[in-house]
């Protein structure tokens, strides 16, 4: 019989680690800028074309390759990073397992320029498919020149997997910036289809961090910083009154390696506690310096995730180095508070006594002494004087004879005393009056803030005040957007609102939707927006919310269809502005509810297919009782 089992050939081998390796045009961007940062380079460009699908090229100008190694680098497992096994404890670059080459130029067309500094003449090689097509010297300046062509040419199943460009593209930027912030003493520069998106000179970490999302994020941050024998940490995060409600601002670098750790996230989390509201996710960029010898980075393909050796340690320091900032920078309530000096009680006046101040009373004085009736009485009877401590005064006693004095001069005609008359109340048999009874019988009631509570003719419905609210906003907001002619309320002052690059780019693609339900935009600046109008029934302090939530609702890109578009839009607004559990309705409020939602096209579930009521036969309630 003979044997089953044999070796692959290497275009075959490689394909398959490539399926690895790279997923998409921004695994192809993360490990060609990886190499150039490894090279060397101070100067580094990024060009893409058609989010990558087209062309993926990186332009570096550090020490280049020799003739030799031009033609080695695409070969499996070749690397200058590591020569033995326990170098992998000890690696201070980003590759080293010599696989990325190989796997993407066996799956696309690559052309490769390559020169070192004391060489005349470059190399210029061109790969198809893991095969060399040419290799001849040139003149080229000193560096190396990467470009990456048709992506998964030849495995067509893989390219139909890939998203829309929108969704690539935001790809490609997530790793451009992870790189970029990890490197802020090298120059980067990428473009898009011919247009620079992004140009971040040299610089220190808190300006490279302002350059890659601009708006106000120097206002935002809280530096942080603090070193040990364990781990150094620096970097920055964000004031609570900043939180949002993605993750998108979120950043760990361990020896200048993005990295990701829900461990370490947890502990940021934990510093905040009690400064954030419930769904909310600071900003944060934390540079980790840790020795090589406490990590294990080869643990994961990708390379982002990290095994440390101590993770308690380090989950203690890092939330208490957040918590000393957040408390420093008057952000978080510390103990320490400031004492007013002027409310202090001076040393001298330790063993005195208190003085008392004095009072002195006139006990001559008489307020009525010049009133000429009080004279006369006075003269009538002599008065008796009393003292009492200090105070002494005079009570005057009048003569019980004499008392119809008091009141001469007042009239004693009772003519012009008006009388009054009352109408006597007709007095009904009934306490409630019929229509009042008829009213009370489908009166609403609310439970616990959440639950509204409304009889029917067979029972009761129990309805989800939440989930209720949800699908009739839903329902309006997909029908203002279909039919286009949605309502608005036009703010006094224009609303200004910050975002990164990567948000106002997604808000500008969904600006005629947002525009459907009741947006009006003004203008579109370079790192702002300015909002005119607003949708009915929306306050201006919940436009912040609602695209905040949208954003983070569109993580994964937007849909290619109109009506998915609208759909998520739709579904996103109605879970931000609908009414939330322990929110207090009057009983107009409940009534309206309850209409509204049976008024919907599906009242029995809310947009995210869960149910907004139950009902209950009074026969069911009946049979609770039977037992």
């Amino acid at each position: 019989m003979s044997s089953i089992i044999q070796l692959l050939p290497d275009h075959v081998a490689n394909q398959i680690a490539a399926g690895e390796v790279v997923q998409r045009p921004a695994s192809v961007v993360k490990e060609l800028l990886e190499n150039a940062v490894d090279a060397g380079a101070t100067d580094i460009k990024l060009i893409i074309k058609d989010a990558g699908k087209s062309l993926v090229q990186v332009i570096d100008n550090g020490k280049g390759m020799s003739v030799t190694d031009s033609r080695l680098c695409f070969e499996r497992h070749a690397t200058s990073k590591i020569r033995q096994a326990e170098d992998l404890f000890s690696l201070h670059t980003k590759g080293f397992r010599g696989e990325a080459l190989a796997s993407i130029a066996a799956i696309a067309h690559v052309e490769m320029k390559t020169k070192q500094e004391q060489d005349e003449l470059g190399t210029h090689i061109i790969i198809e498919g893991s095969k060399f097509v040419s290799q001849e010297p040139s003149v080229l300046p000193k560096g190396t020149s990467f470009a990456v062509k048709n992506l998964f040419f030849n495995i067509p199943a893989r390219r139909n997997f890939l998203k829309s460009e929108t969704v690539e593209f935001r790809h490609i930027v997530d790793e451009f910036q992870r790189v970029a912030l990890a490197h802020p003493n090298i120059y980067f520069t990428m473009y898009h289809n011919g247009s620079e998106m992004f140009n971040l000179p040299n610089s220190n970490y808190r300006q490279r961090i302002v350059n890659v999302f601009s708006g106000k994020t120097n206002e935002k941050l809280v530096p942080i910083q603090e070193e040990t024998e364990i781990v150094t940490i620096e970097g920055f995060v964000g004031k609570p009154e900043f939180a949002k409600k993605n993750r998108g601002e979120q950043f760990f670098f361990v020896n200048d390696r993005f990295i990701k750790s829900g461990y370490l996230h947890h502990a940021v989390m934990a510093a905040y506690e009690g400064l954030l509201p419930n769904g909310s996710q600071p900003t944060y960029f934390i540079y980790l310096n840790v020795p090589p010898n406490t990590i294990d980075i080869n643990i994961h393909p990708t390379k982002t995730e990290i095994k440390f050796d101590d993770e308690h340690a380090l989950y203690a320091i890092l939330r208490s180095t957040i918590k000393h900032s957040l408390g420093q920078f008057n952000v978080a309530p510390v103990l320490d508070f400031d004492r007013d000096p002027n409310l202090d009680t001076p040393y001298q006046y330790q063993n005195k006594t208190a003085e008392y101040p004095t009072v002195q009373v006139d006990s001559t004085f008489n307020p009525f002494a010049d009133d000429p009736s009080y004279s006369e009485l006075a003269k009538q009877k002599p008065s008796k004087q009393f003292s009492g401590g200090s105070n002494s005064y005079k009570k005057q006693e009048v003569a019980g004879s004499n008392w119809e004095s008091l009141y001469v001069g007042l009239k004693n005609d009772t003519s012009e005393v008006e009388t009054f008359s009352f109408e006597s109340e007709e007095v009904t048999a009934s306490l409630f009056d019929e229509k009042e009874e008829e009213q009370t019988i489908n009166r609403t009631y609310q439970i616990h803030k959440k639950y509204i509570v409304s009889p029917i003719k067979s029972g009761m419905v129990i309805m989800d005040q939440g989930r209720a609210h949800q699908r009739i906003l839903y329902e309006q907001f997909l029908t203002n957007m279909t039919v286009q002619q949605a309502s608005s309320q036009q703010l006094l002052f224009p609303l200004q609102m910050y975002f990164s690059n990567n948000e106002l780019k997604l808000i500008a693609e969904l600006k005629p939707s947002l525009e459907n339900t009741g947006f009006v935009f003004e203008a579109f600046d370079t790192d702002s927006i300015h909002i005119s109008g607003i949708p009915v029934n929306t306050t201006e302090s919940e436009i912040s919310m609602v695209l905040e939530q949208l954003l983070s609702d569109l993580q994964d890109g937007i849909p290619d269809s109109s009506f998915s578009q609208n759909d998520t839009i739709a579904k996103s607004m109605a879970k931000s502005l609908a009414v939330k559990t322990g929110t207090y309705l009057t009983e107009k409020e409940q009534e309206n509810l309850v209409n509204n939602l049976f008024a919907c096209k599906e009242p029995n579930v809310s947009p995210f297919q869960k149910p907004t009521f139950i009902t209950m036969r009074v026969e069911d309630i009946d049979k609770r009782f039977a037992l």
